[in-house]
């Protein structure tokens, strides 16, 4: 068994913790896993994993072995990405990571635009509302508003993350009133829930001028964004969305935009969505090329 093979199992089996999960995540069997684990703790001559019936963690030489283990395999990586540059045509993996919410507004067309333009490449593309670590995850790039200050990564602006007060006609036309600052808490709202939102007020600007708004008892409260965008379109309420998501409904007549002369204030979430990489990989072309198609599509839609 090569070195470099080798290395990957224990990599696998030390993130897994159990040689069955391992074995599948990389199309391995367990026992080939086991024989990789145990070549290598014969050449080092000390154990990498302490092993009982229930359970298996590293040792200290474990640790420190795996940090090698993994900086191995990523200069292997950056190499082989470096040869393929050489290559006119991109090809070889892509990982991307992004919350769901992101995929109908940044990565559905823009993805298999990119799949069609390079039959060479393939992409993994995880959506999760939880965070995911560029480097732990071994993500090429990141989709992400919120806080971006992280130390090796490298984040540039894609699109404003400018917040819209929409609802749509059918809507308006049940309730039957204009939605102005002395009313509002008497329409149903949709609100989304998160842990980096206030819960108990808003802040809205027009012109100099900065009001901050009470949050209205929600009709409709959730932590899942599509599911609160399902209802704001089927007509239950009022919602802030961000301009990125409500310009496809804005322009179709299926959502209308209330009280435009008043901005609400970027959340915690901040007024921009990036796309972050880490420095390493500044000069891969199928990164660069990637953001250049995140760039165009945006170009195209404004």
């Amino acid at each position: 068994m090569d070195k470099m093979s080798a290395l990957t199992m224990f990599v696998a089996t030390a993130e897994q913790g159990n040689f069955s999960r391992a074995a599948d995540m990389i199309g391995k069997t367990p026992s080939a896993l086991t024989k990789a684990v145990a070549q290598l703790e014969e050449e080092l001559g000390t154990r990498l994993f302490d092993r009982t019936t229930r359970r298996m963690a590293l040792t200290e030489a474990g640790h420190i072995y795996l940090e090698g283990a993994r900086q191995a395999l990523m200069q292997l990586q950056l190499a082989s990405e470096g040869v393929e540059q050489l290559q006119h045509e991109l090809r070889g993996g892509l990982r991307i990571t992004a919350p769901p919410s992101f995929a109908p507004a940044f990565l559905n067309e823009v993805c298999c635009r990119y799949l069609r333009d390079h039959p060479q490449v393939h992409l993994e593309v995880d959506l999760s509302d939880t965070y995911a670590d560029l480097v732990d995850g071994s993500y090429d790039l990141a989709l992400r508003d919120g806080p971006i200050d992280l130390p090796g990564v490298i984040a540039q602006p894609l699109v404003e993350n400018r917040m819209l007060l929409c609802a749509s006609p059918t809507y308006l036309k049940r309730k039957g009133k204009e939605v102005t600052l002395d009313n509002y808490q008497q329409h149903d709202w949709l609100i989304f829930r998160h842990p980096l939102l206030n819960r108990h007020f808003w802040w809205v600007t027009q012109g100099d001028q900065r009001i901050r708004l009470t949050q209205p008892t929600p009709r409709v409260a959730s932590d899942n964004y599509d599911f609160l965008l399902a209802c704001l379109l089927d007509g239950q309420g009022l919602q802030f969305l961000p301009q990125w998501s409500a310009a496809p409904y804005l322009a179709r007549g299926e959502l209308v935009e209330l009280m435009p002369e008043y901005w609400r204030e970027p959340s915690a979430f901040g007024p921009w969505i990036h796309v972050l990489y880490l420095a390493h990989r500044r000069s891969m072309r199928k990164v660069k090329v990637f953001i250049e198609y995140l760039k165009a599509h945006w170009q195209e839609r404004e």
